[in-house]
């Protein structure tokens, strides 16, 4: 695998760090996660300050290994009169600009799910941050310290919004990819279920108008934005006539840029997915995506094991850095690891 001979060590974090940690190891890292004892997987994230308390901060450390790479996932950065406050995604997609973009018209901004910033802006960054650090050690022989966070990880992930304001000009909600259009959006079909539409070049909105039996010289001009909300009303009552299934059987295998809304339960079962094997099932017959992107030399292989228990390697691991057995049970008696790996055997 493309990181096999990469050692990291994932300091106790919420959702964008184990997702930064879960992509280095898909890809052949070896991680050892470190929680506080007694967390039971509710953690949060170790602050600058305390690593630094803790004698683990950078300065320290890469002077005793300068080939280090000390990546530090934070809200709001490492810097500036927000560095300490505390946040979740919504805030940091809030002060980065984005969420003003966000919603639909007349509605207050919303956060789509917590993917853009915790995911998106934190965790893939992060790992790339990671990932180019490494390759610029190959050339220099020596680490860095990242300064991964999240409203400048999303902010620098909407770069296209800033590079493209001509799109945005109307309100929230009512230019072309926020929702106003109505060839660039969601409509309920027959079963109360949904389609998707992104028809934006006139070759692709000329099929969904045949795929939708209407005549585009019974419409307004495609772009004309003062007709949208019109068109909207036709598209949405012609949707309605039609079940997805039936949607699909009319939409599939043409360029009208028209797919069903899957759920979770029917992605895993749509022939494109299964075709591609895009999901993976593991011991425990749970469901997730497969390791992206594929690497035609050196893939992806993720675990189909469970999810480790808190502490439930933790005298294995202690074993492999050269921990005798009386000094893991003394570590055990003063608290400062949990075992938990008879609870894993129950």
């Amino acid at each position: 695998m493309a990181l096999m001979g990469i050692s990291v060590l994932e300091l106790a974090g919420l959702a964008p760090a184990p997702f930064c940690g879960m992509l280095l190891a898909d890809f052949g890292a070896q991680v050892v996660r470190v929680d506080r004892p007694g967390a039971n997987g509710d953690v949060s994230r170790l602050s600058r300050g305390v690593m630094e308390q803790l004698q683990l901060g950078p300065e320290i450390l890469q002077r005793e290994n300068p080939k280090l790479i000390y990546a530090r996932l934070s809200g709001f950065g490492q810097s500036g009169r927000f560095s300490r406050l505390a946040g979740h995604d919504i805030n940091y997609l809030a002060l980065s600009g984005v969420l003003s973009k966000i919603g639909r018209s007349g509605e207050n901004p919303y956060a789509p799910l917590n993917l853009l910033a915790d995911f998106g802006g934190g965790g893939l960054m992060c790992a790339l941050g990671i990932m180019m650090a490494l390759f610029e050690r190959t050339r220099s022989g020596r680490g860095q310290v990242i300064d991964a966070n999240m409203v400048e990880g999303t902010a620098y992930l909407g770069s296209f919004l800033w590079k493209t304001q001509e799109l945005w000009a109307q309100p929230r909600g009512q230019n072309m990819l926020d929702g106003g259009a109505p060839f660039y959006t969601t409509y309920k079909t027959a079963d109360g279920e949904f389609m998707a539409v992104g028809a934006i070049e006139p070759k692709f909105y000329k099929l969904l108008l045949k795929g939708l039996e209407l005549k585009s010289d019974e419409l307004p001009n495609q772009m004309s934005i003062m007709d949208w909300p019109e068109m909207k009303k036709k598209f949405a009552d012609a949707f309605a006539k039609k079940t997805k299934a039936e949607w699909c059987q009319i939409f599939d295998g043409t360029d009208a840029c028209v797919t069903p809304v899957l759920t979770f339960e029917e992605v895993v079962h749509h022939d494109h997915n299964k075709e591609r094997g895009s999901f993976i099932t593991d011991e425990e017959q749970g469901v997730s995506p497969r390791p992206a992107p594929l690497l035609s030399s050196t893939p992806a292989i993720p675990s189909s094991k469970r999810n480790p228990f808190v502490g439930e390697h933790s005298k294995e691991i202690l074993k492999e850095f050269g921990f005798n057995q009386e000094e893991i049970d003394q570590l055990n008696s003063d608290k400062i690891i949990e075992d938990n790996n008879l609870k894993a055997n129950l």
